[in-house]
């Protein structure tokens, strides 16, 4: 994968951004994202980064904690609407991962990184994993949501579907993509949050995160 793909990737989202699927995605997303996000134990003044923050609704639970809080997306349309919905001073930038060249993202300068069905669609996952292990300070956490995974049958024809390249990894996989950045796996499970109007694999597979810790 290229950064034309990152670029078609972008493209998607930011159609997405215009039909007003982004509020769709925050309500869609909202009851699995939300018990990820506790684990990471966001508080006061801690540095938090949202991976592909579509419309920012992590960044607003972060800036409700007191955190400093900052989205990134590849969308400019997703950062847009993300800005038009937060208050207070909350972060928000176009950016690649891990190519972000962002100043104000230094080696282990944040507490917890959090990220919703983005990774597999970056052209390097253990390359993005590994900057991510390389930002957090030591005790600092990282919580990857994925939907399309290799457990999860009724996702691989998504690729099809967006039209977009995607990794295809298994729970496994992800464990060692984070233990080869250096992140211990504090814990891999299957998120279930799911109503009655879900597609039947969000209560049989359910979301697969991985929360890694830099030592």
């Amino acid at each position: 994968m290229s950064s034309a793909h990152v670029d078609q990737v972008a493209a998607v989202f930011d159609r997405w951004a215009d039909a007003g699927r982004a509020e769709g995605m925050e309500r869609g997303h909202g009851p699995t994202a939300r018990p990820a996000f506790d684990r990471l134990q966001v508080g006061l003044g801690s540095r938090y980064l949202d991976v592909g923050c579509g419309n920012g609704y992590t960044v607003r639970w972060a800036l409700a904690r007191g955190a400093q809080a900052i989205g990134i997306d590849a969308s400019p349309r997703m950062i847009e609407r993300a800005r038009a919905q937060t208050e207070g001073e909350a972060t928000y930038a176009v950016a690649r991962f891990p190519e972000h060249d962002l100043d104000l993202l230094a080696e282990g300068s944040l507490d917890a990184v959090f990220s919703m069905e983005v990774f597999y669609y970056l052209p390097d996952v253990d390359a993005a994993v590994a900057e991510v292990a390389r930002l957090l300070a030591p005790g600092g956490h990282f919580a990857c949501i994925v939907d399309f995974y290799a457990e999860n049958e009724a996702s691989h024809g998504w690729p099809d579907d967006l039209g977009v390249s995607m990794h295809l990894l298994s729970e496994a996989q992800w464990a060692r993509s984070f233990e080869t950045a250096g992140l211990a796996v504090v814990e891999q499970t299957r998120l279930r949050e799911a109503t009655p109007e879900d597609p039947a694999w969000k209560r049989e597979q359910g979301s697969l995160l991985t929360l890694g810790r830099r030592p």
